[in-house]
């Protein structure tokens, strides 16, 4: 998602990326430019898609509003600092999650898999008498 008539960051800063993060950047963007509203201030964005672009807008929205709301003398840059580190600690746990669930996934397989290597080698044996 960029900045319409901003600096593209998915272009200047892929060179410290890597790996999914890098490929998901160098994705097209369907070049539809879409207008969101964060915290009373209005942004031309384009992204892969409009639906997502206007979904993570919102999610930013809502974020620097709840903070706002927790504290108000705040200035709006450490509104949205404090909104970015929450959104990031989010991301965190739910890749946390992911790796947990596959983790757990692959566990299963295996023990699945060595069941049936058991049955099949058992079956093997009992067939052969």
């Amino acid at each position: 998602m960029t900045c319409c008539g901003e600096l593209d960051w998915r272009e200047e800063n892929t060179g410290a990326l890597t790996g999914a993060r890098e490929e998901r950047l160098k994705m097209p963007m369907d070049g539809k430019g879409v207008k969101v509203k964060i915290f009373g201030s209005e942004y031309p964005l384009r992204g892969e898609s409009e639906e997502v672009t206007k979904k993570v807008a919102g999610y930013v929205d809502e974020m620097i509003h709840a903070i706002h709301e927790k504290i108000p003398e705040q200035p709006p840059l450490t509104v949205a600092v404090l909104s970015a580190l929450n959104i990031t600690e989010d991301l965190f746990k739910e890749r946390e999650k992911y790796r947990s669930f596959l983790a757990f996934a692959e566990s299963e397989i295996n023990r699945m898999n060595a069941f049936l290597d058991q049955y099949l080698a058992s079956e093997g044996q009992g067939s052969l008498s």
